[in-house]
């Protein structure tokens, strides 16, 4: 990625939200901001919530022709239509994801912190890898994806790259010119307002 581009938006979903009210907030923020994908990520189990979530969101991002992954379930995905899956383990389930889901479906794998589970996942036919937690995070076991990751994979591999987790506008500074996305989420929606807030870190890329 040359240094010029600016990294594009990946927005992620709350890990809880209402039905009644956040499509609307989400419909806000894409129509303010160019977003490039939707991850819907909740912390249920429910397929049905999680059913009713995916049709909501979709229906918005569809709308303004955004794509929408879900988190982690690559059945769920396929059943209702969805663009694709972002898958939290590494390597280990893309291949069975890009059999289920098809060539055309984006598929995106998590690695955390390594370079190695990156490139294994690249092979096994993910579009996308992301590292994180780039920033400090209540959960935080000490483990960061530092700016020499996303340095070297910028320089070295053509696979597009996500940093994630803990996104501060400093953090957002010093990444800028060496990541591709900036997967944005609870950074903007714990905010009063989410708009605003998203405002403020691309101000930050540039």
């Amino acid at each position: 990625m040359a240094e010029t581009e600016q990294p594009q938006i990946y927005l992620i979903t709350p890990p809880e939200f209402e039905l009644s009210s956040f499509p609307d907030r989400l419909g806000a923020v894409l129509d303010a901001h160019p977003v490039a994908c939707v991850r819907l990520w909740l912390t249920t189990r429910d397929e049905d919530r999680i059913a009713r979530a995916a049709d909501a969101c979709r229906e918005v991002a569809h709308a303004r022709d955004v794509a929408l992954v879900l988190d982690s379930h690559v059945s769920l995905a396929q059943r209702l239509g969805l663009d694709g899956v972002h898958l939290p383990d590494a390597a280990r389930s893309v291949r069975t994801a890009r059999k289920t889901l098809g060539e055309d479906a984006i598929i995106g794998s998590f690695c955390g912190t390594s370079r190695h589970d990156g490139m294994t996942a690249g092979e096994a036919g993910a579009d996308y890898i992301a590292f994180g937690p780039v920033g400090l995070t209540g959960l935080d076991d000490g483990r960061h994806a530092e700016s020499e990751l996303f340095e070297w994979w910028s320089a070295m591999i053509e696979l597009p790259v996500v940093a994630e987790g803990a996104l501060e506008e400093d953090v957002i500074r010093r990444l800028a010119p060496m990541t591709d996305f900036f997967a944005l989420g609870e950074e903007i929606w714990q905010t009063p307002d989410p708009v605003a807030a998203l405002a403020r870190l691309i101000a930050a890329m540039a």
